[in-house]
């Protein structure tokens, strides 16, 4: 099982960014995926999970209609599209596969 993801940046307050994620090495439309963040000095968090068809999303509280997950499963490809991003939200934002398997991680900064 291997997650890739990419997208990752600098954007100032109210910036949108997409980050992808690229996985391979197992049966990807059967099996829900999720993204994670870790903001420095804290416990990674989930943000938000989707359903192995992408019927079904769930988010964290604090990204609730900011953030919107989406996958493409003709590309192994899941996203997360972040929109009105606020200082908080930088961190390591990570792809989590069955395994649980975890990406390397993208870096999130929102900066002005």
């Amino acid at each position: 099982v291997q997650v890739v993801e990419s997208g990752g940046g600098l954007v100032q307050p109210g910036g949108s960014l997409r980050l992808s994620c690229a996985a391979s090495g197992f049966s990807f439309s059967n099996y829900a995926m999720s993204w994670w963040r870790q903001a420095p000095g804290k416990a990674r968090e989930q943000v938000a999970i989707i359903s192995h068809a992408g019927s079904s999303t769930n988010y964290a509280d604090s990204v609730k209609g900011r953030f919107t997950i989406s996958r493409d499963n003709t590309k192994n490809t899941v996203y997360l599209q972040m929109n009105n991003l606020k200082p908080e939200d930088t961190g390591v934002y990570y792809c989590v596969a069955p395994g649980p398997s975890w990406g390397q991680g993208t870096q999130v900064t929102v900066s002005s």
